[in-house]
C-alpha cells in the first residue's frame, strides 16, 4: 500500500535522513527458543528513536539478528506512546507501509534511518531526549518481545553500529 507523504511525514523523513542506527548504548531484548536450529532465535539490539520533530509522528530503528536455523517475520508492533505503530521499507526514495519484514534463519533484519523503519503514528504524547519507549514486537513464529526503546536527540548518529 503507498501512502503520499504530508507535511509532517515529509518532515519525519527529514529527520530520518539527519539519524543513524542504534549503537550498543541502545536498548535490547531477546527471544528465542533454546538453542534449535529448526527455530528462530531472536534478539533485538541498537534499538532507539530519534526524537520527534513533530507532534503527530515518531520513528524508530533497531536490529532483530535470528540465530536459529528458521526465518521469521516482524509482523506488528505497538506501543503505549502511539495509537498505531506501522512497519515501512524504503525502496528508492519512496517509504512505504508492509504488512511484515521478514527476518532471515542466522541473519539479521536492519531497521535504520534511510531504510526499513518504524513509524510511531497518532503520539498520544511527544517523548523527550532522556526518556524511554517501549515497543512490543510480534512475529509470525516467535512469541513477542518487549524492547525499551531510548529516545536520543533528534540528529542522533551513532558513533559505531551497522
Amino acid at each position: 500500500m503507498r501512502r503520499r507523504l504530508g507535511p509532517a511525514a515529509l518532515v519525519i523523513a527529514g529527520g530520518l535522513a539527519l539519524a543513524g542506527c542504534g549503537g550498543p548504548d541502545s536498548g535490547s531484548a531477546s527471544s528465542g527458543s533454546g538453542s534449535d536450529s529448526g527455530k528462530a532465535e531472536l534478539s533485538v539490539s541498537s534499538a532507539y528513536m530519534p526524537q520527534p520533530v513533530s507532534d503527530e509522528m515518531a520513528a524508530g530503528f533497531f536490529t532483530i539478528t535470528n540465530k536459529g536455523g528458521a526465518a521469521d517475520e516482524l509482523t506488528s508492533v505497538t506501543s503505549d506512546v502511539a495509537g498505531q505503530v506501522t512497519v515501512h521499507e524504503t525502496v528508492g526514495q519512496a517509504m512505504q507501509e508492509v504488512k511484515s519484514l521478514k527476518v532471515p534463519a542466522h541473519g539479521e533484519l536492519v531497521l535504520k534511518s534511510g531504510g526499513d523503519h518504524l513509524m510511531f503514528e497518532q503520539l498520544k504524547r511527544k517523548p523527550k531526549e532522556g526518556q524511554t519507549v517501549s515497543v512490543e514486537l510480534r512475529f509470525a513464529h516467535s512469541g513477542p518481545v518487549t524492547v525499551r526503546m531510548p529516545v536520543k536527540s533528534a540528529t542522533y548518529t551513532p558513533k559505531t553500529g551497522h
